[in-house]
């Protein structure tokens, strides 16, 4: 549903920009994302599973919502930058580097905060499994190895892309995807 409403801010995503329509795109999208979400669902519904408490569920859909603003908040952003470099970030007029790259409001946090959102939503994903086994915790786990991949492949091309640009941005916003850890 989120797709559809926010369908215009997915033109400006790594997976269009950087990998385009092809079969890395279209086998992710039609079969391999619905099988590893699905993945929780079917083990709850098929294993006996404890019953989360109150406070559990809370902190599940705390974390979904943070992992929301985070992943839909940055993509809106860059991609509001990328129609109206000038347009406001949180109030203040937007840091750019070299006239093309944002570092302010998310992206000043971190170079790909939205990857940061994505993890935290497919976490929540999987927290109503508990800890009855890593199953459920495949979908994060590939989720993370594919985004650092992702980012590392993004870090080589605006290296050669944007060259002294590209380190003063480095600089400026120091962290890949979780500020003060990565």
């Amino acid at each position: 549903m989120d797709y559809f409403i926010y369908e215009e801010y997915m033109t400006s995503t790594w997976d269009i920009i950087a990998e385009r329509l092809g079969f890395m795109l279209v086998f992710g999208d039609l079969l391999w994302i619905p099988f590893t979400v699905s993945i929780q669902a079917g083990l709850m519904a098929f294993e006996e599973q404890g019953r989360a408490n109150n406070s559990c569920f809370v902190a599940n859909c705390l974390v979904f919502l943070l992992g929301y603003m985070v992943f839909r908040g940055a993509n809106k952003q860059k991609h509001m930058f990328k129609r109206n470099p000038k347009a406001p970030i949180w109030g203040q007029p937007p840091k750019v580097i070299g006239g093309k790259l944002l570092a302010s409001g998310y992206w000043g946090i971190s170079r790909h905060c939205n990857y940061l959102g994505d993890l935290l939503l497919a976490l929540s994903f999987s927290l109503p499994c508990q800890i009855s086994s890593p199953v459920p915790y495949f979908y994060p786990i590939y989720l993370l190895i594919l985004l650092i991949w992702r980012e590392r492949r993004d870090v080589a091309r605006c290296a050669e892309k944007y060259r002294e640009v590209w380190a003063e941005c480095r600089k400026l916003v120091p962290w890949r995807i979780l500020p003060y850890i990565y």
